[in-house]
């Protein structure tokens, strides 16, 4: 090699004026808007009550091999907790379309119910994460949810 400097073509470098690579700084941030996770109030009986979460697709375009991960932490009585990490994929979620991720335990509303979302639209990666905090689904924090057309709680 001689001493040379041998560079190979990577999307996160560039050349300058003496031919060495340096890092690209401001890779562009894909921002998630007008998507949404929900907990909605499925069926209420004396004895119990039904929840699901729900991914809605807000958007005015389908979205792409969305991936779901979600998993429960925080702590009870003192001691912490950590629910199994699940996984949830969706091949294709139609604009103006819901999915149904999981069921959700009532017992799981005192932790914090993170749902890290990533999806495609035209080829690029978009991916944000969505936490319910501690005690955040409750009857005050209801609304309609739109497309759902249920009760519950939303984060955008």
């Amino acid at each position: 090699m001689n001493g040379e400097w041998v560079t190979f073509n990577s999307p996160f470098t560039t050349r300058h004026s003496h031919n060495q690579p340096t890092m690209i700084k401001d890779i562009p941030q894909n921002i998630v808007k007008d998507i949404a996770i929900a907990v909605a109030l499925e069926k209420e009986s004396a004895e119990s009550k039904i929840w699901y979460v729900y991914l809605i697709n807000l958007k005015k375009v389908p979205i792409e091999n969305v991936l779901i991960t979600s998993r429960g932490y925080g702590e009870k009585d003192g001691s912490p907790v950590k629910t199994s990490t699940l996984r949830h994929m969706f091949p294709v979620v139609e604009n103006g379309a819901y999915k149904l991720i999981e069921p959700i335990d009532e017992q799981t509303f005192g932790l914090n119910n993170e749902y890290w979302l990533s999806y495609y639209i035209d080829g690029n990666i978009y991916d944000k994460k969505f936490i319910f905090l501690p005690e955040s689904i409750v009857e005050v924090n209801f609304i309609k949810l739109p497309v759902v057309n249920k009760v519950g709680v939303m984060i955008l």
